[in-house]
């Protein structure tokens, strides 16, 4: 097994588990879609699909800085009921036998869920999470829980606190195009394991950017859903007011599929998507005001997009600004209200940087708290007002490439600056209360990232095929 600083090259035995096609070794960076279709086709076996991926995470040199925590015999029992299934033709749908991975925020039975955190240390819940159950119920097959940023409070995915072993940074994983880089956070692990073939598709959370950040920086797709779309009842929360659930995957129809199952609901049709005659809104200064490669990706993106026939109109908003203003308000005070007595037990069990990050919410007052809210739900309006002719709003996801991990240990400045350009572009969503959707641009480790008001995913998925195909093209 040897890792690139471009892409993963996983060497596992040269056994054909399913007896036919290609050996198993080979779908394990295969779409979710496609595997769950060659499952249905016979080509593969889940039984032999999921010992696979087992084997593949055991053996990587870095599988232990990915997860947290293996559910083998969990996996290896789901993926039997999927064969059984598969044989008889009563499949629960196209994700039915399809390896994934969970982020160690989702409760799961009598494992332990501790959101990467020593204060969680121990924690075991009683029963899964409902987007795990509903996924379960679908014939997922959930390999284990993967590493994330402390409490969700990181949009880097350095987490120098958690784990065990030789590795100085147990629970940081590594970065797909640059192995001194974060792989982004919160949902780190999530992302390492689809960008390294170690899972079909990740679930992560989102509240500041935390499916989109690290998406990006691992050339992956990742949706942030819109608020209460999907449920959060047992995932392990930051700030309920913003925290959302959403798939990180190698492609649109993956998360399309994923969504459907998480929220109960059929799949939208992505067949005959086109950006002929879309207008998309370039929200200003948020795509200039980046740096060289997102410029870069951002730009290759745009041109792409025009190509396919949209129409691409610039724009500053007032609004959004204003709402920018008030995110240390908003989300540190939340924070901080939800996890200060287990905190101040023990703050010696927390990063020193996430620390400060939450007791920055420690002095907002109740009536400043409030009065942020009223304003940003008033601003909310004007700003989908003032985007209400567009079919998304776009930007790139991120400003900034993956921070180096050495820097970021030593240097405090640095660390702060990076983590707020890292979730600098994905805040718009969040703050605006809009559902959001993250494409590889080509440009390594960057992304481009589309809006839509609350409760559209499904257009935006649709206008995300469209835009995937013409970057593809």
């Amino acid at each position: 097994m040897e890792l690139s600083t471009r892409h993963s090259v996983i060497t596992l035995p040269m056994r054909d588990k399913s007896g036919k096609g290609m050996k198993m070794r080979e779908w394990l960076t295969r779409t979710a879609s496609e595997q769950g279709r060659a499952i249905g086709e016979g080509s593969i076996d889940p039984v032999g699909l999921t010992e696979t991926y087992l084997s593949a995470i055991k053996s990587h040199p870095a599988g232990a800085r990915i997860y947290a925590r293996l559910t083998e015999a969990r996996a290896l029992a789901e993926a039997e009921a999927a064969r059984s299934r598969a044989r008889n033709g009563v499949r629960r749908g196209i994700l039915d036998g399809v390896p994934v991975s969970w982020k160690d925020l989702f409760d799961s039975a009598n494992v332990a869920t501790e959101a990467s955190s020593r204060l969680l240390a121990g924690r075991v819940p009683t029963r899964d999470a409902d987007v795990l159950a509903r996924a379960t119920q679908a014939g997922g097959v959930c390999l284990g829980k993967t590493h994330m940023s402390e409490l969700a409070f990181s949009g880097l995915g350095l987490n120098p606190m958690f784990g065990e072993g030789l590795d100085p940074l147990p629970a940081t994983p590594p970065n797909i195009n640059d192995p001194d880089a974060v792989p982004g956070g919160s949902s780190s692990g999530a992302a390492a394991s689809v960008a390294f073939g170690l899972a079909a598709v990740a679930i992560g959370s989102d509240t500041g950017g935390s499916v989109r950040v690290p998406a990006a920086f691992n050339d992956l797709v990742g949706l942030k859903t819109s608020h209460g779309r999907l449920s959060n009842r047992g995932v392990v929360p930051l700030c309920a007011k913003f925290d959302t659930v959403g798939p990180l995957a190698r492609s649109v129809e993956d998360c399309a599929e994923v969504f459907a199952v998480l929220a109960g609901a059929r799949a939208v049709d992505l067949k005959n998507a086109s950006l002929a005659g879309r207008r998309l809104l370039v929200m200003e200064p948020y795509a200039e005001d980046v740096r060289d490669a997102p410029a870069a990706g951002f730009a290759r993106a745009l041109e792409a997009f025009a190509a396919a026939g949209a129409q691409i109109v610039r724009h500053k908003s007032a609004a959004l600004d204003a709402a920018m203003a008030l995110s240390p308000i908003l989300f540190a005070a939340e924070a901080y209200a939800t996890w200060r007595e287990m905190i101040e037990a023990n703050p010696e069990k927390m990063f020193g940087p996430i620390l400060q990050r939450f007791r920055g919410g420690a002095d907002v007052l109740a009536s400043d708290y409030i009065a942020a809210w009223q304003k940003l739900e008033a601003l909310r309006e004007d700003f989908h007002r003032e985007t209400a002719g567009y079919d998304a709003v776009i930007a790139p996801t991120v400003a900034i490439l993956p921070p180096n991990i050495a820097r970021l240990m030593v240097d405090e400045e640095y660390y702060v600056t990076e983590n707020l350009l890292a979730l600098r572009n994905t805040r718009i969503g969040n703050l605006m209360g809009s559902c959001g959707l993250t494409l590889p641009t080509g440009v390594p480790s960057t992304g481009v990232m589309l809006l839509c008001p609350a409760g559209q995913e499904e257009r935006l998925l649709r206008l995300g095929a469209a835009a995937e195909a013409a970057l593809q093209a």
